[in-house]
């Protein structure tokens, strides 16, 4: 592979169909498009300072790298791409792009970011920006923090484990989900969506788990959370107390206590949910 080192480069495209390059210590100045077109290329300690960086590009990796808030929309189309100890201060970065794998990555300015993607692998990543990953699918995210609304609306197929989610509409319009160990706080967590599944995770929500087919949640704990399940089909096992309940359309809700349960007979059919608190069926 041909190598690039410590080098200024600026101007649009500047390496335009770019193949098989090394680059080390590279500074990709005021020029949109640098990489585009690009193949088997290799960034070691180098920087993106303007937009477009990495469109229609195929079998990228970055170690050490940082694309700094003018390299806006700056992953898109792309195919194959390994992110590893970089920061990503660019918005709209990862649009119908396949292949991703992040490790180690901070994304201090993530709004719109990996929308419509596919195929994505997270560790260790730190993100805050509104709408983060709408509509990708096959996902699986270790260890992720958070802070950010709307996050992983139209999402399909996602594993998470270890996260910390400050996220209000988190998760609408989603299938098969299912978040482990997790701590996530925003109102209105999980509506409209299908096989949604919480494994000890704690969480805190004002009208949370509402409109959702097949929620199944275990040994959660559900701080300050009230009016929750509303239009919900439930398998649910709640570790202390529940706030309160709000029509739920069916299936079981287990918890310690429950403050208010809100059983409305004209809205629902009550006999389809089973209510069971510290052992006594309700």
């Amino acid at each position: 592979m041909k190598e690039i080192r410590q080098k200024f480069l600026t101007g649009e495209r500047a390496l335009f169909q770019g193949k098989n390059l090394r680059i080390f210590d590279t500074t990709f100045g005021n020029g949109e498009s640098p990489l585009k077109e690009s193949q088997e290329i290799e960034l070691y300690n180098s920087m993106f300072q303007w937009k477009y960086p990495l469109w229609y590009s195929k079998n990228i990796t970055l170690k050490d790298c940082s694309l700094f808030d003018m390299a806006r929309a700056g992953i898109w189309y792309t195919e194959n791409i390994s992110i590893e100890d970089s920061i990503i201060e660019a918005p709209k970065n990862f649009r119908r792009t396949k292949k991703i794998r992040l490790k180690n990555v901070s994304l201090p300015n993530a709004s719109e970011t990996l929308w419509n993607c596919e195929d994505i692998e997270m560790n260790q990543v730190m993100a805050k920006g509104d709408y983060f990953a709408m509509n990708s699918a096959n996902m699986k995210i270790q260890d992720f923090h958070l802070v950010g609304n709307y996050s992983f609306d139209g999402v399909k197929n996602v594993e998470i484990y270890r996260a910390k989610l400050l996220t209000k509409d988190a998760f609408w319009n989603s299938e098969n989900v299912t978040v482990y160990d997790s701590f996530i706080s925003g109102e209105y967590l999980g509506w409209n969506s299908k096989n949604l599944t919480l494994v000890n995770c704690t969480i805190e929500s004002l009208q949370g788990m509402c409109y959702i087919d097949n929620l199944i949640m275990k040994h959660c704990k559900l701080l300050n959370t009230t009016l929750a399940f509303e239009y919900s089909t439930v398998d649910v096992k709640i570790d202390g107390r529940i706030e309160s309940v709000f029509n739920p359309s069916g299936g079981m809700i287990c918890a310690d206590e429950i403050g208010e349960l809100i059983m409305e007979k004209d809205k629902i059919d009550v006999s389809k949910t089973r209510i069971i608190c510290k052992g006594e069926e309700k």
